[in-house]
């Protein structure tokens, strides 16, 4: 993710960045971070030619100004970049997007329609030959606009727009922590992402958007948009795809479907789940704070094999 303190806007920037992570990975982790730009209104054609030059750098990340975390020097308008949008489809490098308008006149739980239909789909009509991906499709719009594309729209789905609906945001009082953007909507919506993700259409793949944000920026007025995942995800998403009864598709939601869509040969080192059930914590260590995760308290049926339970 590259909406940073100071955004990655540019391929040195992203060199610089993917330096930092490898560096700090333990030894042998055989961790291969893949980059992303973060596109603003000052993004030019030559800016994308570098990218696409560095070897490192994936895909393209657009950000409606304003729409979620760090996104304020995010585009103001797609139209100012129509020529960005050219060189990425010159050079096939994707186009990532965050599907939010940001009109304070659209009703929050509106506002992934009111983008599919006011950006997205004139977007894609526009660059026929752009791979464009949905990230954290949250609504029957969203699934409904990807379902009926070609095979150059994508979309990924998070583990918690899998679990939770808006219920989620204040049952028992208001829960920060299920605060995200998009935030989580109906049951209806979370019924058909799960029947998108748990089906057989290609482009519906994992993208967790997993935010570790500390409880002292969540437990606040204009507490931080996102929930943390990371600890259990695949887990997570085992638990949800067991309970629908499509164990069998996990694996390509999770590992194929998306290198697919990027033209990346899938991981070869293999990941094994087991039904063993572990209480999930009820916060993490984060720096000198503490991060409360998704599922918090809660017992999940799956971890990873050879991973110890957290504690």
């Amino acid at each position: 993710m590259p909406n940073l303190r100071p955004p990655v806007v540019t391929a040195a920037q992203a060199l610089d960045y993917r330096r930092r992570i490898v560096d700090a990975a333990p030894p042998g982790a055989g961790f291969e971070p893949l980059m992303t730009l973060y596109l603003t209104d000052e993004t030019g054609p030559d800016e994308i030619a570098r990218a696409a030059a560095s070897g490192v750098v994936v895909a393209a990340k657009l950000y409606p100004a304003g729409a979620t975390t760090h996104s304020d020097a995010g585009v103001t308008d797609v139209d100012r970049i129509g020529g960005t949008f050219e060189a990425l489809q010159q050079h096939d490098m994707p186009l990532l997007v965050h599907g939010e308008v940001t009109d304070p006149e659209v009703d929050i739980f509106d506002r992934e329609r009111v983008f599919v239909e006011r950006v997205l789909a004139p977007l894609v009509d526009r660059f026929q030959a752009l791979r464009v991906v949905l990230e954290h499709v949250s609504t029957s719009d969203g699934v409904q606009f990807v379902a009926g594309s070609g095979s150059r729209v994508a979309a990924t789905v998070t583990p918690h727009h899998l679990m939770l609906n808006r219920n989620a945001l204040f049952s028992g009082g208001l829960d920060p922590h299920h605060y995200c953007l998009p935030v989580v909507k109906e049951e209806r919506h979370r019924e058909a992402v799960v029947s998108a993700a748990t089906g057989d259409d290609p482009r519906f793949f994992l993208g967790t958007d997993s935010a570790p944000h500390p409880r002292s920026d969540k437990e606040r007025r204009f507490g931080a948009a996102g929930i943390f995942s990371a600890h259990a995800a695949l887990e997570l998403y085992a638990e949800l795809f067991d309970r629908e009864g499509a164990l069998e598709r996990l694996e390509a939601f999770a590992s194929l479907r998306g290198a697919a869509f990027y033209g990346l040969e899938p991981n070869s080192q293999p990941i094994t789940l087991v039904r063993d059930p572990w209480q999930v914590p009820t916060s993490y260590r984060l720096g000198g704070g503490e991060v409360v995760p998704l599922g918090a308290g809660d017992t999940v049926a799956w971890r990873v094999l050879d991973s110890e339970p957290a504690a």
